[in-house]
């Protein structure tokens, strides 16, 4: 009997496991199976689906509008004259940056706390001059060593309006700005609500400049930029601003143009004889060649300086054709009259102009009986 119940046990046990084996595992479904033809979600809560979420160490700002209401900044801000500002920052620490004005004397109307998640900018009575950018930097931190991680900086421009005051008031009634060449010059007439329309006008004549965002463009937070400076664009310039039935004009330009050099001068030096008998005179000539326009001072260092030797300078200026280009040769010699021993030693040029300096030395020595002369050049550049 129990050899019988043994056998259909063993019989059972076969058969499940054959079933079991039979047995398919289901292929998971691809996106495009899930849904008809592979069509992505659409219509309501698709985009929600598909927006990505936000990192969450991604550092942002918001304005607090009371206490229980908030909004994220964007890139710029508009805040009424006396009305108090408190901006919120992710982030422990934190660090803020303001406008020049506040960081010299905000009188207290300004506070920065940190909290625990976040740091907080309040600012109390507004006035027009707080017109500017405002950064805030997250920290990292090593044991007690911080620094500002820049790539995760936010920023705000914010204005603060007033309705009687368009642009931000300074305290000089004609600011001097240089024109360089080949460089962009802001005009920097900071307007106090980006609805203002504005324009740029010349003194003399009388008329405005036309802006062609090429030559010259607008940018509400910073004002006129030239971004080739000609000569042409020389003289007293303003603008001027409007908004419904206000016009009021700007602080007055005065716009001086110079040929600003690309780099310092290299100066080549050479003396008329490399040994001299004493009693005989001396030139050491000191020469850059360069861009045309550009003004070249020359200094020199020698040995008779010490004992009050006046130096005896010859200078000039004038146009040569280097490679097919007109350029502009400076000179200046050194005249050393009735040579004596203490005038053998290191003679030094040094050139300057509004890029930097270099000098350029040569020594020279008392001649010694039986020895001959030549003229040496010898450079030695250094740029200061």
């Amino acid at each position: 009997k129990w050899r019988v119940v043994l056998a259909a046990f063993l019989v059972s046990v076969l058969i499940i496991q054959y079933g079991i084996c039979q047995k398919v595992e289901p292929k998971p479904k691809t996106k495009a199976e899930k849904r008809p033809n592979g069509k992505p979600k659409t219509g309501k809560g698709a985009e929600k689906a598909l927006a990505p979420k936000p990192k969450a160490d991604q550092t942002y700002l918001t304005q607090v509008v009371n206490k229980r209401k908030f909004q994220k900044v964007g890139d710029t801000l508009t805040i009424q004259a006396g009305d108090t500002l408190e901006l919120r920052c992710k982030g422990n620490p934190v660090q803020w940056t303001v406008p020049a004005y506040l960081q010299e004397d905000d009188e207290g109307r300004l506070r920065m706390v940190q909290h625990e998640r976040y740091g907080t900018l309040i600012l109390a009575n507004a006035t027009v001059p707080d017109t500017g950018e405002y950064i805030c930097y997250p920290m990292y931190c090593e044991d007690k060593e911080c620094r500002k991680e820049y790539d995760k900086a936010v920023k705000v421009f914010i204005f603060f309006s007033d309705p009687q005051e368009l642009f931000v008031p300074s305290s000089d009634y004609y600011e001097v700005i240089q024109l360089r060449t080949n460089w962009s010059t802001v005009l920097p007439c900071q307007v106090t609500s980006p609805l203002a329309k504005v324009t740029l006008h010349q003194e003399f004549p009388p008329m405005e400049v036309k802006v062609d965002g090429t030559e010259i463009s607008f940018d509400v937070k910073k004002g006129f930029t030239i971004h080739r400076s000609k000569q042409y664009h020389a003289g007293s310039l303003y603008c001027i601003a409007s908004l419904g039935n206000l016009r009021q004009s700007s602080t007055k330009y005065m716009l001086i143009y110079i040929n600003y050099p690309t780099a310092p001068p290299s100066p080549a030096i050479q003396a008329s004889s490399d040994t001299v008998t004493v009693g005989k005179n001396l030139q050491v000539t000191c020469t850059v060649v360069g861009e045309q326009d550009v003004v070249v001072d020359f200094t020199w260092k020698y040995p008779g300086q010490k004992i009050g030797r006046p130096p005896y300078t010859q200078d000039s200026v004038q146009t040569v054709q280097v490679d097919g280009q007109n350029r502009q040769r400076s000179e200046t010699v050194l005249e050393v009259d009735k040579f004596r021993e203490v005038d053998q030693g290191m003679y030094t040029c040094t050139a300057r102009n509004l890029e930097g300096s270099r000098s350029a030395s040569t020594s020279v020595k008392v001649q010694s009986a039986g020895t001959t002369t030549r003229p040496k050049k010898q450079n030695k550049d250094t740029q200061q």
